[in-house]
């Protein structure tokens, strides 16, 4: 009898214990999900034509989503879907609740949405707050001062000079040249546009707007996405007092968006309420809704403080998950030294605030491509660095096959805004157009992108060579060097191991992740083009056996393979990822 007691009892103790444990691994799934995450930029214009037309569009995307299951993505984040002019290439919305046509339409988006369900991968969606286009129908009100619209955009007077000249009420600059402030001839006033003269400023300090804006959230949510990521953050509130920004000295160009200092026009405090309200809303969400933690991430070039305040302010109210990580876009490069590296890569860490992830991101869609930016033979190194580095790692479609800038779009063939702006002398050196041109997927027409005669922007002429298809059929490449490392990601050493970085000499920096009963890894990484030895002995505590476990394409390494840790030999911009086995 009493065998029987305490075998029900032990049983009864099992059962609780592992509900408990499958409880916690629910929630875990469900409010955690996306703190080891790779997030993926989709820029949907150029990842898939479905239709012919030369532009890619949801159908496309939807086509491809067993590509990301193939990988191992399991979150995409789509640039803007939504209708519009298309001056800024979607970041100028005259719609915020529909499908640009070229893209497709609502049911076009739902079919990826279910489609993309069934495979485990989650979607987020572009979400521009800072401006809207100036086809709008809440612009087109504005200018005719119609009731309840009267004050949606940043309207002002302006300053008549004594010889009758009207002028802009300051001395703002837009990001793209010259006055911040577009006169409007039917309204009588000057409007703000820190952007494009197509991208009227909303007027935040409305309420009417954020509850605008809050409906349009809550539509996405409705239709199934995992939640934001919020662009040019920085530039939603202006001084009221519309002071003059003053002069930073670092360019004589009075036209020039850096000749101001732009303490009037960016990172006001009402940015940070504004997230923490849009915070709560997802977080209001999620609660009474099923599926996971709706979530937001936010684009905003800023100081390293100013990017902390976004995570929680002083009295830990919450804003995004995450603020963008930019440091290896605005503070590194090909001529960055291996204490570059371990700087900015360590003041990330450091400033964070307790309890928050950390997040890193290689590339996007306004700034040249990594093999760009760091030189070709760099590109499995990086994404060594990306996808071993703690917390959430962001790539930018095309970064995982080592795609290139395509820097010989004609002037003819340019469409950037902004460059066309510049002008035919100028156009060259600013544009975007060669970071946005279409997926390489393989060495068919227009690189398996379109059937079209012409597409959209011209393919890189290395599609030929370099292809996703060639890359997969490879011994090794970039793409499958890609994929095993996100296979490594599942380790638990990289999902909780802590950060142990070194510099080891000019050239050379490394990192270990360590976590108890677990291997730790090291990660190794030569910046500059000449082969480095190095000893890292010292820094491993041997004894340790070091193996191999991601090596480059043109790597003299082979996986598997043993290293001394007195005489490790790195070709020019190689990286390792290594296992630290303790020798019995």
């Amino acid at each position: 009898m009493v065998v029987v007691k305490i075998a029900f009892i032990l049983c009864v103790g099992l059962v609780g214990i592992w509900a408990h444990s499958h409880q916690s691994k629910e929630l875990d799934a469900k409010y955690n999900w996306w703190q080891h995450e790779v997030f993926y930029q989709i820029y949907p214009r150029s990842f898939q034509d479905s239709n012919g037309d030369g532009i890619g569009d949801l159908q496309g995307i939807t086509s491809r989503l067993q590509y990301f299951k193939d990988t191992g993505i399991t979150s995409v984040w789509l640039s803007p879907i939504y209708e519009s002019p298309m001056v800024d290439f979607g970041y100028d919305i005259s719609n915020y609740t529909n499908i640009q046509p070229e893209y497709g339409t609502l049911e076009d988006f739902d079919a990826l949405i279910a489609r993309a369900n069934e495979l485990g991968v989650k979607v987020i969606l572009d979400f521009v707050p800072n401006h809207s286009s100036n086809k709008h129908p809440w612009f087109i009100k504005s200018v005719a001062r119609e009731p309840g619209y009267e004050d949606f955009y940043v309207w002002e007077n302006g300053t008549l000079l004594e010889n009758g000249t009207r002028v802009p009420p300051n001395n703002w600059l837009s990001v793209f040249s010259g006055s911040a402030w577009m006169w409007n001839e039917e309204r009588q006033q000057y409007y703000l546009r820190q952007f494009t003269y197509g991208q009227p400023d909303l007027n935040y300090r409305n309420p009417a707007v954020i509850k605008a804006m809050d409906d349009v959230m809550l539509f996405w949510l409705n239709r199934g996405i995992a939640g934001f990521r919020i662009d040019a953050i920085i530039y939603i509130y202006e001084d009221a007092q519309l002071r003059d920004e003053p002069v930073s000295g670092t360019t004589d160009d009075p036209n020039n968006e850096a000749y101001l200092s732009h303490i009037y026009t960016r990172n006001q405090p009402e940015d940070y309420g504004l997230l923490q309200h849009w915070r709560q809303l997802l977080d209001n969400y999620t609660a009474s809704h099923e599926g996971p933690l709706r979530i937001m991430m936010t684009e905003g070039y800023a100081s390293v403080a100013q990017l902390m305040e976004y995570y929680e302010d002083s009295n830990g109210v919450q804003g995004p998950e995450f603020p963008f990580n930019f440091d290896f876009i605005t503070e590194l490069n090909a001529n960055s030294t291996a204490a570059d590296f371990v700087f900015y890569i360590s003041r990330w860490l450091i400033y964070m605030p307790h309890g928050h992830v950390a997040n890193w991101v290689m590339g996007n869609h306004d700034n040249p491509r990594v093999a760009s930016r760091f030189g070709e033979k760099s590109v499995d190194a990086m994404n060594m660095l990306l996808m071993t580095l703690p917390g959430i790692a962001i790539t930018y479609n095309g970064e995982e096959l080592g795609m290139t800038d395509y820097r010989d779009i004609s002037w003819s063939d340019t469409v950037d805004q902004p460059a066309c702006e510049a002008g035919i002398d100028s156009y060259n050196t600013i544009s975007r157009d060669p970071e946005r041109t279409p997926m390489q997927w393989s060495s068919d027409l227009n690189a398996g992108f379109s059937s079209a005669n012409r597409t959209w922007l011209p393919v890189n002429p290395n599609y030929k060579e370099l292809n996703l298809h060639n890359q997969q059929q490879a011994r090794r490449s970039h793409y499958k060097i890609y994929q095993s490392l996100l296979k490594l990601r599942q380790m638990p050493v990289l999902r909780n191991g802590s950060f142990v970085p070194e510099v080891v000499n000019r050239r050379v920096f490394a990192f270990k992740r360590e976590l108890k009963n677990e291997h730790t890894l090291l990660t190794i990484v030569n910046v500059q083009n000449r082969t480095e030895l190095v000893d890292i002995a010292d820094f491993i505590d041997q004894p340790n056996r070091l193996v191999v476990l991601v090596a480059g394409v043109d790597s003299p390494h082979r996986m598997g393979e043993r290293l001394k840790a007195e005489a490790i030999e790195l070709a020019p911009n190689e990286g390792l990822v290594i296992q630290l086995n303790k020798r019995k």
